[in-house]
């Protein structure tokens, strides 16, 4: 009743997330009564281009419980380690030697005919293919899909760059948003596959029940219109996909932002040392630094070579979610330095000098006196992170 009345209200605020699978549900329902969204009339979304572009194509699925083929996946998991990948996606299609290719683009496999045979002789042995059978055969496609989300699995999604491992279960990890997503789990088979080749316990398979994505459901309003301080750059694709206009507002003070030019490194390792060499630089002259890195494996690598090099930092990734406030706190700290990867991205507000109100949420009264004394000291740090130029930000 509590959603339905959200949604009777004038103005119904909530995540994009939630409106779509309400959406779904309302078309899984048997009564017009049991409805709880009102037609689509008006819908203005914060952050617009991450919503409408970047996520444009993620799909919302609802999803039921099929019959358990956890034991198969782990048989499956077993033969990709043999099977060979072509080293040329494009060249090597023709080459008899290989077993498959891989669109990393479109993250979807290829099977040559020889991957087939392999794959078939296997399934013979363990006799879970008869011997006039083939995967081919209608009655076989289960088997074959097995094998294609076995292959993704292992050659496709990576971990801690599509997901992690925490406490036994496999958790996706947002792309676009670097955290991850308790409870979302890879459809058609993909999430049962990783979680063989992670060796943890591999859940039932769902089967899904209902399906839409982001671009398709805000379509369906009459207006659509949005904020975002970064959509000129997409106003074309806006325009061609949402017939969408993108209108430019200028700043109401002027940018004190400095871009400098970027630094281009032969290898990964001399671009880690790149970085480690301005942290100290930067450090010595008393401001904080924040280091933009694009996966949770990158965030760490990094941080093993600051620790090599004795500078300390914070970490913030899809692991430490838990100390996000804390560590974003800190972050405009003197001297302070913090790898992060997207999870410091859109709506993050970290204040040079720190945030003086962090140091006060756990004591149960503070005097004013001593309010007065945290935030004397807040102003003098804050002070000598703007003389020695603010925060200063590495996007590696």
């Amino acid at each position: 009743q509590e959603k339905v009345d959200a949604y009777q209200a004038d103005i119904t605020y909530g995540t994009n997330n939630e409106y779509g699978f309400d959406y779904l549900r309302d078309n899984m329902v048997f009564s017009l009564k049991e409805k709880k969204q009102r037609p689509l009339n008006f819908c203005i979304i914060d952050e617009i281009d991450s919503i409408l572009i970047d996520e444009a194509r993620t799909p919302l699925i609802i999803s039921g419980q099929a019959e358990d083929s956890s034991r198969m996946y782990a048989l499956i998991n077993t033969i990709i380690p043999v099977l060979i990948r072509s080293k040329d996606e494009e060249a090597n299609k023709n080459n008899e030697e290989e077993d498959f290719w891989i669109d990393e683009k479109n993250r979807q496999i290829e099977i040559s005919e020889k991957g087939y045979e392999k794959i078939e002789r296997f399934l013979i042995e363990v006799g879970e293919l008869g011997e006039n059978e083939s995967l081919y055969s209608p009655s076989r496609l289960p088997l074959l899909a097995h094998v294609q989300a076995a292959i993704r699995a292992h050659h496709v999604f990576v971990k801690n760059i599509h997901y992690i491992v925490d406490d036994g279960e496999v958790v996706i990890v947002d792309e676009n948003t670097g955290r991850t997503m308790p409870g979302r789990r890879w459809s058609e088979g993909l999430h049962q596959a990783v979680e063989a080749k992670e060796n943890v316990e591999i859940q039932a398979e769902n089967q899904t029940l209902a399906t839409t994505t982001f671009q398709n459901f805000f379509r369906l309003y009459e207006k659509l219109s949005g904020m975002t301080g970064t959509a000129d750059t997409e106003a074309a694709e806006f325009k061609s996909t949402y017939d969408l206009d993108v209108i430019v507002i200028p700043t109401h003070e002027p940018i004190a932002r400095i871009d400098m030019d970027d630094q281009i490194f032969l290898t990964k390792l001399g671009k880690y040392k790149g970085i480690i060499r301005e942290i100290q630089e930067i450090q010595a002259k008393g401001a904080p630094v924040l280091v933009g890195t694009a996966t949770i494996e990158a965030s760490e690598e990094l941080s093993y070579l600051l620790d090599q090099e004795g500078v300390k930092h914070n970490v913030l990734n899809a692991k430490q979610h838990e100390r996000e406030a804390e560590i974003i706190a800190q972050a405009g700290s003197p001297k302070s330095v913090t790898i992060a990867t997207n999870m410091a991205g859109r709506g993050t507000d970290i204040i040079l000098g720190g945030n003086w109100q962090s140091f006060i949420e756990d004591i149960d009264s503070v005097s004013p006196e001593e309010m007065q004394r945290l935030k004397a000291q807040w102003q003098i740090k804050h002070d000598q992170v703007v003389a020695a130029g603010g925060l200063h930000i590495i996007g590696s």
